[in-house]
């Protein structure tokens, strides 16, 4: 009995990877050992760029709203401390908007912290 071979599905599984490979410069587009390789090696980058893009976010909104702190004369910790303390929710996400955009109404936020 002949071997059989499912060449429909790999061929299937070949064009869907190169495809993936498409606008990457030199043969990581249309050889198919590299490309697997090069396309597999991108999804990696890219699941751990999503984890990594909600921690830089992160850092970025704390030194923003750092920022805006230090110039009414109080530290990110201590003001986030007072936040908790006084059962005031906002997340950073909102408090560095506010720092950045809103001067007035982060000033009142600092003042109800620390009243």
């Amino acid at each position: 009995m002949p071997r059989s071979v499912n060449h429909v599905a790999s061929r299937r599984r070949r064009k869907k990877v190169l495809a993936q490979a498409k606008g990457y410069w030199g043969i990581r587009k249309n050889v198919w050992t590299v490309a697997k390789n090069a396309v597999e090696k991108g999804l990696q980058y890219a699941y751990s760029g999503r984890k990594q893009k909600k921690r830089q976010f992160r850092a970025l909104w704390i030194a923003r709203i750092n920022a805006g702190t230090r110039e009414l004369g109080l530290s990110y910790s201590r003001f986030m401390f007072l936040l908790s303390s006084k059962n005031i929710e906002l997340n950073r996400k909102v408090l560095a908007d506010l720092a950045m955009h809103d001067a007035e109404a982060f000033k009142a936020i600092v003042q109800a912290a620390q009243a």
